[in-house]
Parts: C-alpha cells; structure tokens; sequence
C-alpha cells in the first residue's frame, strides 16, 4: 500500500500555479501571452498568501499543530514548506520573465530602465512625470513619524534611502506606484522599434524632482511589496444590518495581520531592517527576496502594441444553434431545454434572457442568485430595468463572495434604491449556486422559465471562463429552484427536492450514491464508469470513496484543473484512476458529472467541487441533465478534453506537472477542438434545414 492517501492541498494549488507558470515557459505560445501568464500566475500567488497562506498562519499562531486538518502536517512545517516552494517559483518567474525579454527584443520591443532611455525619451519622461505622474503620487518621509503608514497590499512600494549631507543622517522614504496609471508606458521611438518602461523606473528617473527640497549625497529606490491577511472578521452586534458588517470589515481588511514581505534582493541592509522593524513583521511571515519589480499582476494588462500576431487568435463567440438573439429566447425555451457553453457560445443569450423577461408584460417575477458580476454589469441594469416595468425582482446576493465585497455591496446599494427585495444569505453559509427563475403568466396560470449555471453571471469573466448553463423550462427543476429562495427566506426549514442536489443538506450523500450505484454494477460486471470534472478535489471523504469504487474496478476518469488532493493510479488504492488538468487559454471552470449507470448514463452540471466547503457549508446547486441531446453534448466535450495531447499535465504525487505525451500523434489542443465541434453543430443545422426546405 501506498504511504501516502493524500497530497497536500497547499502544495497541489502551488503546482497548480507552477501549471500556470509552464505557461509562461511555453514557446508555443504567443510571447504577449506569455507575459500574461506571468501576470495570472503572480496575481494568483497574491490571493493564495491573503487567504490559504494567511489562515495556516492562524493556525500555527494559535498553538495548535493543525494536523487533523492539513492532512498529517503541522501548520508550523507547512509555513515553511510553502515559503520554500514560493521562493523557488519566484526564481523561476525571473527566469521565465527574462527569457520573455529576451525574445521580445528579437520582435523590436523593448523593455527599458531608466539608465537606457535616449534624450528624446528622457524628456519625454519628464513631461509625463510632471503632467500625469507627479499628482497621483504619494510619497511619505518616515523616520519622524509617531506611527508607521499601513501599507496596502494591493499596492506596490517603492522604498526610498536619502542619505543626507548632514551628519551622514539617513532618512527614509516610501513612494507608492499609483494604480490609475497604467503600469506600462509606452514611449517614442524615431524607427519601428517599440520601447516600454515601467512606471517604477519613472519615478526613479525623477527621484531628483521629488526631493529636490533635501539636501542629500544620494538617494535609492528599492520595490517592496507586502501581503496581509485577507480573512474578513465579521462582528455580531445585533444593531448593525449584514451590508454594514461586510462593509467595515472590508474596511479593516487594509489593516490584516502581514503574511508575505517581498523585496529587492539589492535593497541595502539598513533599508531592509528599518522597514522590517517598523513594519513588525517577524519571522513567522513569509520573507521572499525576488528581482528588480513586484506586481507582476500588472503584465495581464501589458499593452498589445498592435502586435496581434503575438497574442492568440481570438475566436469570435458562436451562436447556439437554433436560438436566435433576434428572436424570443423565452419561445424557444418553452419547447425546448438549451445549453449556453460559454466563451465558445455567446454569453448575451443570457443577459437577452433576463432583458426579455424585464419588459415582457407576462413576466411577474425574477428571482436570481449573484456571486461575482462585472464593473458594469448587464445583469445588474436588467434586473433594474425589469423593476422599473413593475416586476417583482428578488436577488440574492453574496456579500461575502470573497475580493468582490465592495462591488458587490456597491451593487445591493444601487439595487435596494431602486426597489428590488434582496436576500443577503445565510448565517454560516455563502450562497455559491447559480440560479435564476422566472414567472410568466400564461392561459391565467403561473408557468416558470430559468436557468442554471456553473459559473458566474459576469460579462467579463465569460469571455475567459468555460462554463455551462442550463435554460430550461421544465416544471420540476424550476419547482425547486423556487424551494431553494423559500430556503433562503425561511433558513430553518429543509426542503426536500425532487431534481436538484442542493448544498448544504444532500449534495454529500447523493454523490456518495451515485459512486455506490457504480460500485455496485462493477462487482455485478455490469458497464461502468465514472467522469468527473471539476476545478478541486479535496474532501477527504469524497476522496476515499473514489479509492473504494477504483478497487471495485470503476473506471475513473477526473479533470481537475486545480488542487486534487487525490492520488491517482497507485495499485492497491486508485489504480482505476487517472487524473489530468487543462491550463489553456480559456480558464477551465465548468463542474460537469457524468456517470455510466450501466448504460443509462446520468449527466449533471454543478456549482460544486468535491471540497469540504463547497458540499457542507455552502449553498451549491447540481442539476440533472435531461434532453438527451444536451446531455451527448456534455459527454462530447469531456471526451474532447480527454483526447487533448498539448496542454495537459497529469496529477501525481510528485508534483511534477507532467505533460501528456503526444508519441507521434497530431496535435490535438483540447480547447480549440471544442470550438470547432462548435462550428460544425452549426454547420449540421444548416444541413438539416436545406434538407427540409
């Protein structure tokens, strides 16, 4: 038997993240694109130390081990475990970053110091500096402070040395980089070369100008970065309403506990320890000496440049077969369920969904569940819409949906204002499913429309998120949506379901059921088989009873993209298991369930992973695929996926992120077989309807 049961969670997420960073590496993909994957993989590093990070830290402060919930580790290794591994990412970021450079200069773009700028650029520079720069700046003399400045850690600092003419006194300074500039500048170029320079070096070109009121011998600016605890504390005073609760905790989260300090490894050592000292951050914080520049977030939004020929090919959203946006989606779905796969099908037949429902006469009510939405949001303007035309529009909205606190606070704000009842969740429980019901009248009675959905009803986020939504209009499952918003006003009360599987009462037992009906028809010899697939794997218990249905001799087959806890193909435990993740593109994010049944194959779609939270301490819906249609669709795209030979890397117990290997067969990149399966669903619809004309 296999020592070990369970990898790491911490430690799965962090080769998750090195996953990203493969991309980066990968030559065959576009350098903009690169530089992009730079830009997630440090943007993702950022929320792992606010949330995972910081609560292992709780953990270790507190005196308890943490054993018993970090699979056999203690808190106080697992810190050190993880700094480990960061700083050996980081290095490898660099290096990745530098052999990006590298091959961006061999397309004559440039990225440049501020040692490396012409005359023409330099007063350039200056101008901007003093036109658009120089105002958003804010810049803090430290040593004669009573109290040191908090530090945001959404922000990125420079750390200022003055040595003075005087008495050899050192001050020291912090100059924040603005977050309403743009990071990169682009500047004139006489010839076809293109030259960018950071924001940072800016500053450092005019450090002069900044200090010119002190006398000093000289001055350096050295990047720091710090990360605090994210973890928001909600208090219990009785008097306040939820969206003041969220909105002062939100407040104080400026002020969590530091987890991570980065910092250039070239900083002087005085400059080091003053802002260490005076920033109090102590041994037990992770300490990351890194390179010249930190935020590297910023390189998501790196310009293009007009070089789309270094960026991918973008595929225009296609439309679903047989629903027009010109046409009454409401009509359609009445006779027939449809899914919207998301960013190969255009995410506008849902917000077309909801903008018909908000003038249509008929329509009486809306109800929907909001997570994460966009800045400016479709959704938000035609649920308003449709209560300005007298529909009664009920939301619920997650306050709590964990860096979207304040938009979304902004947003229930905007909302109540103009009318719409909304539901601010449950004690205990963030509301994490997707769900949105409509009632019309029709022939004097109340027949329900909807959707369900594995992702989030963001315009934004739909054009690089693969999700699936369900809109149907089949009496049953919209019966219990209705249940699950009763649910939500009457909390007390467990509902029982007759299609849905609803966290955080059922969703547990019935998968448990489900993989039980596979084991059964395994030891029976009956056909079976299991496909998961989902962003985490990482409860425990779910885990085991994949291990007991691979040992009955169930083909398991599992597309995790993220953490997977769960160790595949070891004989004695889960020898009938593979496991692979897809980093492309596309962030893959949809949760689709498929199981053989001895040939009556069930399909679900789901908001839920196979994690501790997602199945006992949220509110997460699973959906029964019915159309038989939809449901090969379904089944399509998980074989599409599994087919791919480039971008995807096995899950082991080593970490190690190997690729699948391709031995000789054409290439076959999952992401863009899916869109091309796509393309000829629509052209066998136009066969099909010159064949009946």
């Amino acid at each position: 038997m296999h020592e070990q049961r369970y990898i790491d969670r911490e430690k799965s997420w962090l080769a998750f993240n090195a996953r990203v960073l493969q991309e980066a590496a990968d030559n065959t993909v576009p350098l903009l694109d690169r530089l992009r994957f730079v830009g997630i993989f440090s943007n993702n590093l950022d929320e792992f130390f606010r949330v995972r990070y910081a609560a292992i830290r709780r953990l270790s402060l507190s005196g308890i081990s943490g054993e018993k919930y970090l699979g056999g580790v203690s808190a106080h290794q697992l810190i050190k475990d993880i700094t480990e591994i960061v700083i050996q990412q980081q290095s490898e970021s660099l290096r990745i970053l530098s052999n990006i450079e590298a091959e961006l200069e061999a397309e004559n773009i440039f990225i440049v110091k501020e040692d490396q700028i012409n005359k023409e650029q330099e007063d350039f520079l200056k101008d901007f500096f003093v036109q658009k720069l120089s105002p958003e700046l804010v810049t803090i003399i430290l040593n004669d402070l009573a109290e040191f400045p908090i530090l945001k850690d959404t922000s990125g600092y420079l750390a200022v040395r003055l040595e003075m003419n005087t008495n050899d006194e050192i001050r020291y300074a912090v100059i924040e980089i603005p977050k309403t500039i743009n990071r990169f500048v682009v500047l004139p170029s006489p010839d076809e070369k293109q030259y960018v320079i950071l924001l940072d070096d800016v500053i450092r070109l005019n450090l002069k100008n900044i200090f010119n009121i002190f006398d000093y011998k000289s001055v350096s600016a050295h990047m720091i970065k710090i990360t605090r605890d994210a973890q928001l504390d909600i208090d219990s005073d009785l008097s306040k309403s939820m969206l003041e609760k969220i909105a002062t905790s939100v407040k104080d989260r400026r002020i969590g506990e530091p987890v991570r300090f980065i910092y250039d490894s070239l900083i002087e050592d005085d400059t080091l320890r003053f802002f260490l000292d005076k920033m109090k951050i102590v041994e037990t914080d992770s300490i990351i000496p890194g390179g010249k520049y930190h935020n590297r977030r910023d390189y998501m939004s790196f310009p293009n440049l007009g070089r789309f020929d270094l960026l991918y090919k973008t595929n225009d959203p296609l439309p679903i077969p047989d629903l027009s946006l010109g046409g009454s989606i409401l009509e359609k779905i009445s006779k027939k369920d449809y899914l919207l796969h998301a960013p190969y099908q255009s995410f506008s037949y849902l917000t077309k969904f909801l903008r018909e429902a908000a003038l249509d006469p008929k329509v009486t009510t809306i109800k929907i569940t909001l997570y994460r939405l966009a800045k400016n949001s479709q959704i938000i303007s035609s649920l308003i819409n449709a209560a300005k035309n007298g529909k009664k529009v009920t939301v619920q909205i997650e306050l709590q949906a964990r860096f979207d606190e304040a938009t979304n606070i902004s947003y229930a704000e905007q909302m109540q204002t103009e009318g719409i009842e909304l539901i601010f969740g449950i004690k205990g429980l963030k509301v994490h499913s997707k769900i949105c019901i409509i009632e019309r009248i029709e022939d004097g009675k109340t027949r329900r429309y909807g959707f369900v959905s594995t992702g989030n009803f963001n315009e934004a986020t739909a054009k690089i998120y693969t999700d699936v939504t369900l809109f149907t209009c089949h009496q049953g499952i919209l019966k219990d949506i209705s249940k699950i918003f009763e649910f939500f006003d009457i909390n007390y009360r467990v509902h029982r379901y007759k299609h849905l599987i609803v966290s955080p009462h059922y969703t547990r037992t019935k998968f448990i059921k489900l993989i039980d009906r596979e084991i059964l028809h395994a030891l029976a010899g009956r056909k079976t088989h299991i496909k998961l697939k989902m962003n985490s794997l990482s409860d425990f218990k779910m885990i085991d009873k994949l291990y007991e249905a691979s040992n009955a001799g169930v083909k398991i087959q599992l597309q995790v993209r993220g953490i997977c806890s769960l160790i595949p193909g070891i004989p004695g435990m889960s020898e009938n298991i593979e496991a692979i993740s897809i980093v492309d593109n596309y962030l893959e994010h949809s949760r689709v369930y498929i199981f053989g049944n001895a040939g009556l194959t069930e399909v679900y779609i789901s908001s839920a992973d196979f994690m501790t939270r997602n199945l006992d301490g949220r509110v997460e819906v699973t959906c029964p695929i019915y159309d038989l249609s939809i449901k090969k669709e379904l089944i399509d795209n998980f074989d599409i996926a599994w087919k791919g030979n480039v971008k995807v890397r096995y899950h082991s117990y080593k970490l190690d992120n190997k690729y699948k290997v391709r031995n000789h067969h054409p290439v076959f990149r999952a992401q863009l077989e899916t869109y091309r399966y796509y393309q000829n669903k629509i052209e066998q619809a136009k066969t099909v309807v010159q064949d009946i004309n």
